[in-house]
């Protein structure tokens, strides 16, 4: 599968700072900058900080008063439903 550079950076992020489908897209719902993921999971050096994925949950919460979306795609099920 051929993934297009817009979602690239999300597969990378997946990857990277070990993050969940449903994390990645409470990410991209809060439209966080996936490149500056690197500032925010600095939480061994910084321990005032939470992890990287309890950030993105709280903050999720916080913006949308749920803990998670209705339905969480994959970045994978996002380009193949976009083929369609």
């Amino acid at each position: 599968m051929i993934i297009p550079e817009k979602y690239k950076v999300w597969v990378e992020a997946r990857k990277k700072y070990k993050l969940s489908d449903a994390q990645i897209q409470m990410a991209r719902e809060l439209n966080l900058n996936p490149k500056k993921f690197g500032k925010i999971a600095n939480h061994k050096h910084e321990s005032w900080k939470v992890p990287l994925p309890e950030f993105i949950e709280e903050l999720y919460i916080e913006h949308f008063g749920k803990n998670k979306p209705d339905v969480v795609k994959s970045i994978e099920q996002i380009i193949e439903s976009k083929k369609s």
